[in-house]
């Protein structure tokens, strides 16, 4: 014959413990983190300077990002901000594309203190070894800026 449970009035009763997990913790570290890093995306933004002439030409719109050659005031010419010299530039260029080079879009950046020779002299380079879409980047006039 079973005993019967008798529960003792005297002894105060343990709760059970909760399996739920706490998210406003994190949820505010998330959210700090957020913050910080819209703050701080604006400075993340890379390649060399390089002080640009201004047109009133209008701005290309595309989905695809185009690859950047910078050129400095020094003359020195950079993918991105990878300084490369101007004989292997066609090269790098061939082997950061991979693919249909008439499809790729190459935007060159250059500083407007350098003569506009040396400018065409890497466009010529470029458009000589196959890529089509080919071109000079510039400032829209302060008017247009906002």
């Amino acid at each position: 014959m079973a005993l019967p449970i008798v529960k003792n009035k005297n002894k105060k009763s343990r709760r059970a413990p909760i399996s739920d997990i706490n998210v406003t913790p994190m949820i505010d570290v998330m959210l700090v983190l957020l913050v910080i890093f819209m703050v701080t995306a604006p400075f993340f933004t890379t390649g060399v300077k390089v002080n640009l002439p201004n047109a009133k030409a209008p701005s290309i719109q595309g989905s695809d990002m185009p690859i950047i050659v910078h050129i400095n005031k020094d003359g020195d010419v950079f993918i991105g901000d990878i300084k490369v010299d101007r004989s292997t530039l066609t090269d790098k260029l061939r082997a950061i594309t991979k693919e249909s080079i008439e499809d790729i879009r190459i935007f060159v950046r250059g500083d407007q203190s350098i003569p506009y020779g040396q400018i065409m002299k890497i466009m010529e380079l470029i458009s000589g070894a196959g890529f089509r879409k080919v071109v000079l980047v510039t400032e829209p006039p302060r008017e247009q800026r906002q």
